[in-house]
């Protein structure tokens, strides 16, 4: 196997493994977001699995002898010669330098909107509990107590007394 190959496939596996499905999948809180997360898993397991198994390997040596009993020893020995005289080309990878810095800005772009849709998520479930706490005590609040916890609501009442603005 050459060097470059054993490399993807080290750091495919490397990265499989530092890979916390299970804590992504709890953030999951759509339908949809579960399933699409599911493909992307099994598309990244498939991935893997073909890197592992296809480019992990070195092939079997050739037993020339075994073919030369078989076949007679001028052909086979043309044909070795033509294999051994076979240059296979060593994969150069033109693709990586071009899109690692590409990746490395997703990554840096995904945290920053993973540490947005967090404060995004804590407002809300802020605001969800003030709903609620708002909707438990609706039928006994007095209009000063909710006027103390929604000034701009007062505000807007006070502009409009004030206005001899009555709604019609």
């Amino acid at each position: 196997m050459s060097a470059t190959g054993k490399k993807v496939v080290d750091v495919a596996f490397k990265a499989g493994k530092s890979i916390d499905w299970e804590g992504m999948a709890k953030l999951m809180v759509s339908d949809e977001a579960r399933k699409e997360f599911a493909t992307l898993r099994r598309t990244f397991d498939e991935v893997n699995t073909a890197l592992q198994t296809k480019f992990s390997q070195e092939p079997e040596p050739i037993d020339w002898e075994y073919y030369r009993k078989g076949i007679g020893p001028r052909l086979v020995d043309m044909y070795k010669e033509a294999y051994e005289s076979v240059e296979i080309p060593k994969y150069v990878d033109s693709v990586t330098p071009q899109y690692k810095p590409k990746f490395d800005a997703l990554l840096v772009e995904l945290k920053e909107a993973e540490e947005k849709s967090l404060k995004e998520s804590e407002r809300l479930e802020k605001e969800i509990a003030e709903v609620q706490e708002l909707k438990k005590k609706i039928s006994t609040m007095t209009a000063d107590e909710y006027f103390e916890k929604h000034p701009e609501v007062k505000k807007k009442f006070d502009d409009e007394i004030r206005n001899d603005y009555w709604g019609y």
